[in-house]
Order: C-alpha cells, then sequence, then structure tokens
C-alpha cells in the first residue's frame, strides 16, 4: 500500500458508524484526508462536521437540505461546496480523487453510490449490509469488474477477515465452518410472551453496542444476524449451511473462522465499532483507533449459548429468514430486506407491536417472488415493490390486533 495520504468520502457522516469513522481519521491527519461529506438531514452535525474537516464537498440528500446547508456554510466562510440528490452522492463515491469510500448510508438507499464506489475500483468500507443483502451476486460481479478492494466493517464480517488467510483463492478449500457471534440483545432472557409489550425505547437499549435505532431494532429481532448470515454468503463465497451464529452475550469475541483441521481462529475486542473501523481505514497495517484495549485480568469471563437453548426460533424468528431466502430465487434477500425495513419503521413510529415486524417479513415473502435482477434497474424494482408491499401489509395490522404474534 502507498504511504500517500487517503483521500476519503464518508457517505452517511452523521450516523453512528460516520462519526466513529472522523473519530479515527481525526487522529491520523498524516494519513487521512475527508474529500467528501454525505448525510440525510442531520443539518447542525454536518455543518459541525464541515467546518471542523473541511472537506471538498458535502452532499444533502435533498434540494432543501443542500441549500439550507450552503447557506450555512456560507455564512461560516467555509470553502466547501454543497451538493444535493441521488446523482451527486455516487458522483462523489466514484471522484477521481477519491481513494477510500466508506459506505455509511442505511439501508438501500446507499446501494447506488455503493456500487458507484466498486466500479470505479476505490479501497470500499463497506458497512452497508444491504449493498451485500439487495445487491448480493450483482454487487461482488462490480466489485470484481471495477477492481475494487471490499473491506467489511460489520464487526463480525471485519472478525472473519482477520481470522481469515491473506489470499481467498484458498478460502473455499480451508474453511470449515464460519461462526458469527450475536450478543443477543436486550430481550436474550426475556419472556416472548411478553414482547406483545415491547417499546421502541426498550428495542433500543441495547446491552453492549451503541448504534442507530434501526439497527438497534434489527439486534432485539435478531435480524440484523440474519442479514449477517447473507452477507457472509456473498462476502466469502461459502454455502449457507457452513454458516452458523452462536450467542456470546459479552460482545467480546466478534466472531471465528474453524478450519478444515478443526482449528478455530477468532478476533477479539472491546464493543467499539472504531476497531473494524480503524483496521478497515489502515488495512493491511494497523494504527491507534480510540477503541479501549481489553482487560484479561479484569474480565469475569466468556460466554456461548446455542441458539437452541433461547427458544429459539420462538424468540428469535426472524433469524432463519437467512437460510430461507438464500434458498429462494435470487431478488428474495432483497424482499426480506426491504419488507424488514417498512416494518421496524411501524414499529418505531408505534404503527405495529415489537412481535409483528416477523409477520410483516414473511407475509411479504409468501406474497413476492422476485424475477431475477440483472440489474440496478431491477434490484430497485424489487426493492420498491416490496415496500409498497410492506405498507399494504403494515396498514392491515394495527398494536392492538391479537391475531399476529410470534
Amino acid at each position: 500500500m502507498s504511504s500517500s495520504i487517503q483521500r476519503i468520502s464518508v457517505l452517511g457522516s452523521t450516523g453512528s458508524i460516520g462519526v466513529n469513522t472522523l473519530d479515527v481519521i481525526q487522529r491520523h491527519p498524516d494519513h487521512y484526508e475527508v474529500f467528501a461529506l454525505s448525510a440525510h438531514s442531520k443539518l447542525d452535525l454536518m455543518t459541525a462536521q464541515c467546518v471542523q474537516f473541511r472537506p471538498r464537498f458535502a452532499v444533502m440528500v435533498s434540494e432543501w437540505h443542500g441549500r439550507e446547508l450552503k447557506r450555512v456554510l456560507a455564512d461560516l466562510g467555509s470553502p466547501t461546496e454543497v451538493l444535493w440528490g441521488a446523482e451527486s452522492l455516487e458522483w462523489i463515491a466514484a471522484h477521481e480523487e477519491v481513494t477510500t469510500v466508506m459506505a455509511a448510508i442505511v439501508g438501500a438507499a446507499g446501494l447506488a453510490s455503493c456500487i458507484a464506489a466498486a466500479l470505479a475500483g476505490k479501497r470500499l468500507l463497506l458497512a452497508n449490509k444491504e449493498a451485500l443483502v439487495v445487491g448480493g451476486a450483482f454487487f461482488m460481479n462490480a466489485v470484481r469488474r471495477g477492481g475494487a478492494r471490499l473491506l467489511p466493517i460489520d464487526s463480525e464480517h471485519s472478525a472473519i477477515f482477520q481470522s481469515l488467510p491473506e489470499d481467498p483463492a484458498i478460502w473455499p478449500e480451508v474453511i470449515e465452518k464460519i461462526i458469527l457471534t450475536a450478543s443477543g440483545g436486550p430481550f436474550r432472557m426475556r419472556d416472548p410472551a411478553t414482547f406483545i409489550t415491547i417499546s421502541p425505547e426498550e428495542a433500543c437499549a441495547h446491552p453492549n453496542w451503541v448504534m442507530g435505532r434501526k439497527i438497534s431494532v434489527d439486534s432485539a429481532t435478531m435480524m440484523n444476524k440474519a442479514l449477517e448470515v447473507i452477507e457472509a454468503k456473498f462476502l466469502f463465497g461459502v454455502a449457507p449451511s457452513v454458516i452458523e451464529v452462536i450467542i456470546h452475550p459479552q460482545s467480546v469475541v466478534h466472531s471465528m473462522v474453524q478450519f478444515v483441521d478443526h482449528s478455530v481462529v477468532a478476533q477479539l475486542g472491546t464493543p467499539d465499532m472504531r476497531g473494524p473501523i480503524g483496521y478497515g481505514l489502515s488495512w493491511p497495517t494497523r494504527r491507534t483507533s480510540g477503541a479501549s484495549a481489553l482487560n484479561f485480568s479484569s474480565m469475569a469471563g466468556l460466554s456461548f449459548e446455542p441458539m437452541t437453548t433461547l427458544g429459539h426460533p420462538q424468540r428469535f424468528p426472524g433469524l432463519q429468514l437467512a437460510w430461507d431466502v438464500l434458498a429462494g430465487p435470487p431478488g428474495t434477500t432483497a424482499v426480506l430486506n426491504a419488507a424488514n425495513e417498512v416494518a421496524v419503521a411501524a414499529f418505531l413510529d408505534r404503527k405495529i407491536r415489537f412481535d409483528q415486524i416477523h409477520a410483516v417479513n414473511t407475509d411479504c415473502l409468501s406474497k413476492f417472488t422476485p424475477a431475477a435482477p440483472s440489474s440496478l434497474a431491477d434490484l430497485l424494482a424489487i426493492d420498491s415493490e416490496a415496500r409498497r408491499l410492506g405498507q399494504s401489509v403494515v396498514q392491515g395490522l394495527s398494536p392492538g390486533n391479537g391475531s399476529v404474534s410470534l
């Protein structure tokens, strides 16, 4: 790797991953430079980031937010040029002066910019699950065609990547099992019979990680782990049957690889996203990230629990959907992702109950079998139709409807 400064576009800079990325970047001004930032609607935070990091470009999703940011930055004398819209997002992802892209936009909204970065051959730090869950083989083909360097940022997939041999060509012949660890979320020990009363505030109170509201709910339902199973299949080129999920409440062992000789390699660290972010930025070397070191002398212990001991599938019925959709026609993973985004948003808006999230997902999957996608437009069409169907299913439910439960 060249010793020259990496010029970085941070897509989704005001979210949890984006904020942590900028925290790591500011620790190494001799190695990293912020070229562009993007955000959805957090004007105050985006303004502060532009003032601190002085990016060449800042992109907002809507014209209104873009014009407002432009006005505020002009008043502050900021040199940052403000753009807006999806095309601008793809432009800063593929810009010829950019070496590295942090893809941290939540949801399918980040898919097009991920593909743009991949086709442009960037060093692509992938924190957007949906690029792989929705894009699947199509996205991985874009990575190959563009010659991009894909580095996973999810703590679990970063752990697997760090545990594997350097040469991906030998992965299929040496991997026996990929073991994804899951904390179990806030309801690991809660009686499933009480899930009907779970509030958005309870679902967002993760015991270990500080995350955005959507991914926090996904952790509580275990849908985040289902999406990670799908990611792992495409990232590491393994059969779904090779992937296993195990509960690890302490979130210290981030994931493991079992090899054909039955040896297991694991990656450990504190539950701090700056760890995998820092590794993605510095790979193949390592630099300080701000994450705290593990203190083994004060660690009470590490425990692991098979899913079966937790009343699965009654407690976490969504997890099995990962293997179900991977066995379905191409594009089925995109249907699950879209339905889940709609369902989680409805739960956070108190339109449906926590236990009805799974009902929305399964209903959409039973009603929509997509045609095999062959383009980004096809993927976005599947996503759009699944969202429309999901909204229809949500409208047929209500928090008081007792007919739908686990």
